[in-house]
């Protein structure tokens, strides 16, 4: 009898997350919109930044880096202090705490508060997915806990779609500063939905700090984020001036540079999709061929560039190929951190924008020297092919038993 009472308390309780389920995942995937809006969108006003606060378009594009620099310093930081906490209280802080940064970026007097309002902002980024991502799995099935996951991650792509397209539309036409304000109060709507239907799920009593960080002994999860970093960083120089390489290279009008990023945006849904079914294919062949096809869409993009409109399916396969080789990194750097899944999922989020913040970086140094606004396409080719070849040589140097038997499956 006490068997049957048992199961009866759980079955009420998995009717009620599920009956939860659809509105829980609403609210934590409006934060990735959220994110997903506000990492993109300063890409799509940097001339108007730049002029906003009075520097060139390269020195500009420092405010770009000082995010992704920000979530580099962010993913592990909350990683340590975070895992014991409850996790919708962490939620809510990690939220609050983005629009209010996002706050301080609208309100940015020079470039100096801007860099520093825009490294704050960075920092809740990685916390705030990989408790999400915790959250979400926690309100399904095992085996349906993959699918949930993806459900709040899908923020980032269907932000590139609606988000980043409008903010960059509202930016150019009322101020740049009026995109930030759009974040802050989608902060705020973020903050009241995970209040309203979010399950409050405590934290891990048995994390510690020491045992999370212990995964960074591994040489394979170091391998995977340097090349994670710098192959995406491919992707990153072309994001980071796409606006100024539609309307100064291909002679379009600032009214193009949202049709450039929701093709982009379009190209990054497509592309989760395509990921999918890539590395259910082969993980370790997926996170080689990605680097390469990545490489060929660069070059694609710079020979069709000075065709305006024409170049949009190049851009399109970039955010595709660049998608693939995002959640195979993820998936890789997850696998490679063991036990310590938290700080795999945040450093994935960190790892990304190292590859942000180098893209971003080298795309501008190129720009600055002299080289024109289709440089850093030329950038993200280097990298991109730098690395597939750290790829290679990870892969050439994982013999551990539990990386053989991954790849058997993902084979």
């Amino acid at each position: 009898m006490a068997s049957s009472g048992t199961e009866t308390a759980e079955d009420a309780a998995a009717g009620a997350r599920a009956a939860h389920f659809g509105l829980a995942v609403l609210a934590l995937g409006m934060g990735g919109f959220t994110i997903g809006t506000t990492e993109f969108v300063t890409m799509g006003v940097l001339p108007q930044v730049a002029d906003g606060v009075d520097v060139s378009i390269p020195v500009a594009g420092r405010v770009i880096s000082a995010y992704a620099l920000g979530v580099v310093v962010g993913a592990p930081v909350l990683a340590y202090f975070g895992a014991r906490l409850p996790r919708r209280q962490l939620l809510l802080g990690l939220m609050a705490a983005y629009g209010l940064f996002n706050a301080l970026s609208a309100l940015a007097p020079n470039l100096p508060m801007l860099l520093v309002a825009r490294f704050l902002d960075g920092l809740p980024h990685g916390g705030y997915f990989g408790v999400a991502s915790l959250v979400a799995a926690s309100m399904v099935a095992p085996e349906r806990r993959g699918r949930a996951m993806a459900l709040v991650l899908m923020g980032l792509p269907v932000a590139n779609v609606v988000g980043v397209p409008a903010a960059t539309w509202i930016g150019q036409n009322l101020g740049w500063r009026s995109s930030y304000w759009l974040v802050a109060g989608l902060s705020a709507l973020t903050v009241a939905l995970v209040l309203a239907f979010v399950p409050d799920y405590a934290g891990n009593p048995e994390a510690t700090g020491r045992r999370e960080l212990q995964a960074l002994r591994r040489p394979q999860v170091w391998f995977t984020i340097v090349a994670g970093a710098v192959g995406f960083g491919g992707m990153f120089a072309m994001y980071s001036y796409v606006a100024p390489m539609a309307t100064r290279v291909g002679d379009l009008p600032d009214s193009a540079v949202p049709v450039f990023l929701l093709t982009l945006g379009i190209g990054m849904v497509f592309g989760n999709w395509v990921a999918g079914h890539a590395v259910d294919w082969s993980l370790k062949r997926s996170l080689l061929l990605a680097p390469v096809a990545l490489a060929l869409t660069l070059v694609g993009a710079w020979l069709l560039l000075p065709l305006g409109y024409a170049s949009l399916p190049a851009f399109f396969l970039i955010a595709t190929t660049g998608s693939v080789l995002a959640l195979g990194m993820m998936m890789r750097l997850i696998d490679a951190a063991g036990h310590a899944e938290t700080l795999g999922a945040a450093l994935s989020h960190g790892a990304l924008n190292i590859g942000n913040a180098v893209g971003a970086w080298l795309g501008g140094v190129t720009i600055a020297a002299g080289y024109g606004y289709r440089s850093p396409l030329v950038v993200g080719v280097g990298l991109s092919l730098a690395g597939l070849v750290v790829f290679v040589v990870a892969f050439s140097l994982d013999r551990a038993p539990a990386a053989a038997h991954s790849d058997a499956v993902t084979s």
